[in-house]
Order: structure tokens, then C-alpha cells, then sequence
């Protein structure tokens, strides 16, 4: 087909343009129909890469809505609450989003169906158990501390906590999709549907007189997630049951748990790290000033899902690659998967740099405030970009004790440098924290994977480095 193309192209296009389109619209086609690992993986990323554009755009839509409905203060509660419970779903979760990527594929290949089957039975009910119990251990504890929690956040603390075990129960059901590389059924119904819900029921609440406050929208996503998780488990039902191998469940819980929590603790941290700067400016500054901060930090979303979508495309791959001893495959793929991480993102930092303080106007007047904030943190996306997906290769090769390590020591200086800036330079300071974090994040992720995998991963080539390094001496 590729090669079909081509030619139709070289027969279509001016003589004078060929020259300059052939090999453009030759690397699109290699990319559509590439073969191999490199090219499945350039597929699926560029599925969810359209995807995560659509749901930030979506997503995007929606925040801002939601900013202009309800006032940057309302807003900044709404915001804080959303944030506590995206921190919960990670540890609710108990690393199956990210372990059923290592398990599922090894499973597969192996043809363990037994085991197979009995991961996915004991991943249903761990998770809803857990997500449920820590549910209600968050509501117990904000209602025994509710003295010295502000009053603005405590009802809507109550009821967002309904959303949890159902946003843990649809993480685990993406993980069971990615698994399979069934990307648009991991993606759709959060990425997709979710927003959208919450768009279209807002828009009802505030049909029906109810007032645009934080309460009013905790309602909302409740009702948007509990529809969402229904409908997503009813579609993987009917996927599974499509693709399901007749066999006794076979329970290893205590091996899936060793695995599965040192993931936890990776995602955990990771979240934590990402997150924690809403919580720790709600702690210090006025709801409204996170929403100018939320804002600033949104409007970068299409830069990090660049990185997002390689790692869910590539992270299936790599485990398949590492478990065959296929190390001049991983290798290439690494060096792929780098390349695919960066240049995109570098790209979405200047359209970004150029559009963001229009974006930000569109919140309302008071979020141009936020325009220097997004300009710091896009360093610190460009930071991670620079070494693509290596978190999810030390996870699924079995160093994720080593990387959990990483992001339990990178959260402890986020904590620090946060608790130091905040305070002292106010959103600046939290722009500041969170971007030098990212950059001692991926430079101690390069270290470990060039110590334990003998990988290169940075977005420059290890030959060049030597080379300057010769010629300098």
C-alpha cells in the first residue's frame, strides 16, 4: 500500500514540489504503515496522541467553562477537591493500571490463560475494594479535621469522594485496554466521554437554576463518572468476552501485589509530583490564585500528552522486547521512542509560547495573570521530554523498586522546594519548584536506566557526545 501511494504520488504532484513533498509524505506513510515494532508503536502513538489533542482540547473547553460559569474562586475549590481525588485514584488503583501492562502481555505470549484469567478477576475486586475503603477513610478523615480545613472545601470534599472508587475502577479497565493495545477503547470513555459529560450535565444543572458553585459542580462530575464507568464496563465486557481463552483461574495475589505496589509507589509519587503544587498553593494562597495556577498549568496539556502518548504506545512494546532478550531491538526502540518524545513536544512549546496568553484570556481577565507561569513550566516539560518514556522502562523491566525510589526522593525535594518558594514568591515560586523538580527527575531517571539497562535514553545521540568529547581533547 505504501509503496502504491508513492507511486500515485509521483504521478499526481508537480515536478517542481516533488522534490520537497516526496519525502514528507513518504515519512507519513511510513509512519501509517510502517511494519515492525517501530512502526506498530508510531501507529499507536499517533492514535493516542490524536486522541489526548482531542480530550486536552475537550478537556480545555471544559475547564474553561466551567472558570468563566463559575468565578475564579469557586473554581479554585473545585479545582483543589478534583486534584485530592486524581491523587487517591493512583494509590486507590494499587499499581493494576500500570502492572496489567507487564502481566496481560507476558500472560499472552506465554499462553498462562489460567493466570491470565484469574489477573483480571482479582484486579476487579482488589480494586473497588481498595478505592471504596480509602473512600471512606478520606471522608472520615476531613470530617475529624474539618476544624482546620477551610470551610469552602469541606462539602465538596464529602461529595467528590463518591467519584472514587468508579475513577479507580475505569483506571483499572484502561490498563486491561492499553494491554491489549486496544488504545481507543483505553481512551475514549475518560479522555472523551468524561468532559463531555460534564459539559452537557452542567449545562442541565445550570438550565435547571441550579447556582455555578464548587457543590454544584462535584454533583456533576459524580453523576459524568458513575455514567462513564457503566457504560466502559459494559464495552469491555463485551471486548474481553471476544478474545477470552476457556481456563481455570489460576490466584497468585501476593506475586501481583509485590509487583504491582512498587508501581504504585512510581505512579503514586509520579502523581504526587505532578499534583501536589495545587494542593500545597491551596494551602497558602486563595482558591482563586490556584485557578489562575490550574489554568496556566492546563493550557500545557498538549505538550505533556505528547509524552503521555508515546508512553502508553510504547510501554506494551518495550515489556514484549525486555521479556524476548531482543536487546539491539530495545535499543532501537528506546532511541525511537526519544526521538518521537521530543521534537513533537518542542514543537507544542513554541505554538504554546505564541497562543498561551490568549488561551489563558479566555478563563477570564484575572488568569493573564498566569502567562510568566506557563512560561516556566514549559521548561520543565521540555526537561522530561528530553529522555521520552524511562520511567516506563525501568517499571516494566523490573526496576520498579529502583524507580520508586526515584519518585519517593523526587517528592520529597517537590515537597521542600515548594514549602521554601510558595510561601516566599507565591505562584512563581511554585512554577520555579515544580520545573527544577522535573529537571533533577530526569536526570536521575537517565542515570538509573543508563546504570541498571545499559540504555541511552537522552534525546542526543551517545556517539555525538563522544565524538565532541575526543575532538575537545
Amino acid at each position: 500500500m505504501q509503496e502504491l501511494l508513492l507511486k500515485w504520488a509521483v504521478v499526481l504532484l508537480p515536478r517542481r514540489t516533488q522534490a520537497k513533498l516526496l519525502p514528507i509524505l513518504e515519512k507519513i506513510l511510513s509512519t501509517l504503515f510502517g511494519q515492525g515494532d517501530a512502526g506498530g508503536a508510531q501507529r499507536s502513538a499517533l492514535i493516542v496522541f490524536a486522541l489526548r489533542v482531542a480530550s486536552a482540547a475537550l478537556a480545555y473547553i471544559m475547564q474553561v467553562f466551567l472558570a468563566r460559569w463559575m468565578g475564579a474562586t469557586e473554581y479554585g475549590v473545585f479545582i483543589v477537591v478534583w486534584t485530592v481525588i486524581v491523587i487517591l485514584t493512583v494509590f486507590s488503583g494499587l499499581g493494576f493500571s500500570v502492572s496489567l501492562l507487564r502481566f496481560i502481555p507476558e500472560y499472552l505470549e506465554k499462553k498462562q490463560y489460567e493466570l491470565l484469567n484469574g489477573l483480571l478477576f482479582s484486579a476487579r475486586f482488589l480494586v473497588l475494594l481498595s478505592s471504596t475503603t480509602i473512600a471512606v477513610f478520606g471522608v472520615s478523615i476531613a470530617w475529624l479535621f474539618s476544624d482546620f480545613i477551610s470551610n469552602a472545601y469541606i462539602l465538596p470534599l464529602y461529595l467528590i469522594a463518591v467519584c472514587l472508587p468508579m475513577h479507580t475502577y475505569t483506571g483499572m479497565l484502561e490498563g486491561v485496554a492499553r494491554a491489549q493495545d486496544w488504545q481507543l477503547k483505553a481512551m475514549i470513555p475518560d479522555f472523551i466521554g468524561r468532559p463531555l459529560l460534564v459539559l452537557i450535565y452542567m449545562l442541565v444543572a445550570l438550565a435547571l437554576d441550579y447556582p455555578p458553585t464548587a457543590v454544584t459542580a462535584c454533583i456533576v462530575t459524580i453523576a459524568a463518572v458513575w455514567t462513564i464507568t457503566v457504560l466502559q464496563t459494559i464495552m469491555m465486557e463485551v471486548s474481553l468476552r471476544k478474545v477470552h481463552h476457556p481456563a481455570p483461574r489460576k490466584l497468585q495475589i501476593k506475586s501481583w501485589l509485590l509487583v504491582s505496589v512498587p508501581m504504585l509507589a512510581v505512579d503514586g509519587f509520579f502523581q504526587l509530583i505532578t499534583s501536589s503544587d495545587v494542593i500545597l498553593i491551596g494551602l497558602w494562597l486563595p482558591p482563586d490564585q490556584v485557578g489562575i495556577y490550574f489554568a496556566a498549568s492546563r493550557t500545557l496539556a498538549l505538550m505533556h500528552f505528547v509524552y503521555y502518548a508515546v508512553r502508553a504506545a510504547s510501554a506494551p512494546r518495550m515489556a514484549r522486547l525486555y521479556h524476548s532478550n531482543d536487546e539491539e531491538g530495545l535499543k532501537d526502540f528506546v532511541r525511537n521512542t526519544a526521538q518521537m518524545t521530543f521534537w513533537p513536544t518542542l514543537l507544542m512549546a513554541g505554538f504554546i509560547m505564541a497562543v498561551g496568553p490568549f488561551l489563558l484570556s479566555l478563563f477570564g481577565e484575572n488568569f493573564t495573570q498566569g502567562t510568566p507561569i506557563l512560561y516556566i513550566l514549559i521548561i520543565g516539560v521540555l526537561a522530561r521530554a528530553s529522555v521520552g518514556p524511562v520511567d516506563a522502562l525501568l517499571t516494566l523491566s523490573g526496576h520498579q523498586n529502583t524507580c520508586a525510589k526515584i519518585y519517593a526522593t523526587v517528592f520529597v525535594v517537590n515537597l521542600i522546594l515548594n514549602t521554601i518558594f510558595i510561601p516566599i514568591l507565591g505562584l512563581y515560586g511554585a512554577a520555579l519548584a515544580t520545573t527544577l523538580v522535573i529537571i533533577f527527575e530526569a536526570c536521575i531517571l537517565y542515570r538509573s536506566a543508563s546504570k541498571h539497562l545499559g540504555l541511552h535514553t537522552f534525546i542526543l545521540p551517545l556517539k555525538r557526545r563522544e565524538t565532541a568529547i575526543n575532538e575537545a581533547g
